[in-house]
């Protein structure tokens, strides 16, 4: 066996070779001076001469060459970094407060752990357009948190999350990813819609723990500073969509999921909660129709419970109610903005709830004319 394989293959040896590379990317020739700097003292076996040769002499100074055992620097790409820039000096990452939130669901529960500053990975689920997403937001924005969010998709790899090469000013250089922001600086990094990425997300395996994490491409050990933490948000729990209503989503790896500590499942509001979050969004152009906000929550809740039963394919999220009211605001309609708004189902589903809300509200009429009107002052 070669003096390299026994080096590689000692524990304590191998732990000289990865703090060499990471105080030093790039570098095989060292000075006593830098070696102590970063080692505390020169290991014994780089200076017995008898055994090994690292030792060479350069203008009158002994030089440590361990090109022999340490890493080949990467060839054609240049070791750059881009120098890792404060949050203030890129882009402002505590999201605005909105003033017409309502809080819900798991939001007391969500906030103690993001007011912690520990590091706690929760996965939130539950069907779309119930506020998992933006309860987030508003918890960070209440707590004036900085927050990372993430978008996953499928394509989402170890270059999206922790970094890549890219081309800056002319040289291939390192641009880390949100991760490591998020890492630097203490943010909560929220992951949307997790359950549509790959097992590519499983560079995230360590992180996950609450580790530090080894960059390999410049040889830096990032750890994570006091308040990071991440929260997931999906449609499912990580096991795919077996009715076909969530289409893209993964069946996610076990060991993932473990990884993290609670998962919440957020439902929609309840009728009172849905009704607060419905009139403070009317309220935010002139008074609130009551009756009308009465009416719309009357009518998602039998849809939903229909949903429930199998009654019918689709569901009124809240999200979809307060599009309903900002079509009102608009068009100071009823039934033209429920259409507007349901046209997106099939024609059956559509027709279904379109029927249901006239039964529910009888001031309405059912369909309403979209011809465009002229003035009767322009002559023809």
């Amino acid at each position: 066996m070669s003096d390299v394989q026994v080096f590689r293959m000692t524990k304590g040896r191998m732990g000289v070779i990865e703090t060499l590379t990471r105080d030093f990317p790039g570098q095989t020739r060292f000075t006593r001076k830098e070696l102590k700097q970063s080692l505390g003292s020169v290991p014994y076996w780089m200076s017995n001469t008898k055994r090994y040769s690292f030792k060479e002499k350069e203008k009158g100074k002994v030089i440590f060459n361990l090109s022999t055992i340490l890493p080949e620097p990467t060839t054609n790409v240049a070791t750059n970094v881009v120098p890792f820039k404060p949050v203030e000096e890129t882009m402002q990452s505590v999201p605005e407060v909105m003033p017409n939130y309502v809080p819900f669901g798991h939001y007391n529960d969500l906030k103690m752990i993001v007011q912690s500053d520990m590091f706690f990975p929760v996965f939130i689920t539950g069907l779309s357009g119930n506020g998992k997403t933006l309860m987030v937001e508003q918890i960070c924005a209440k707590l004036k948190r900085e927050m990372i969010r993430v978008n996953i998709t499928i394509e989402t790899d170890e270059d999206d999350l922790i970094g890549g090469h890219t081309l800056i000013d002319g040289n291939m250089s390192f641009r880390e990813g949100p991760v490591l922001r998020a890492m630097r600086t203490g943010s909560v990094l929220l992951l949307d819609e997790v359950d549509l990425g790959s097992n590519k997300l499983m560079c995230l395996q360590s992180i996950l723990e609450g580790k530090g994490y080894f960059i390999k491409k410049t040889g830096e050990f990032v750890e994570p500073k006091d308040g990071f933490t991440i929260i997931a948000t999906a449609n499912t729990k990580g096991q795919g969509s077996d009715d076909g209503r969530f289409i893209g989503t993964q069946i996610m790896n076990e060991a993932m999921l473990e990884r993290f500590a609670i998962s919440l499942e957020q439902m929609y509001p309840n009728v009172t909660a849905e009704k607060k979050i419905l009139t403070k969004e009317m309220q935010l152009t002139g008074d609130a129709d009551v009756e009308f906000i009465e009416k719309l929550v009357q009518w998602a809740d039998v849809i939903r419970k229909t949903y429930n039963d199998g009654g019918i394919d689709d569901v009124i999220t809240t999200r979809r109610l307060v599009h309903i009211v900002k079509a009102f605001r608009m068009f100071g309609d009823r039934m033209k903005s429920i259409t507007m708004c349901v046209t997106r189902f099939d024609e059956e589903t559509k027709n279904s709830i379109l029927d249901l809300y006239s039964k529910i509200d009888s001031d309405v009429n059912f369909g309403y004319n979209n011809e465009i009107e002229t003035d009767n002052e322009v002559s023809a």
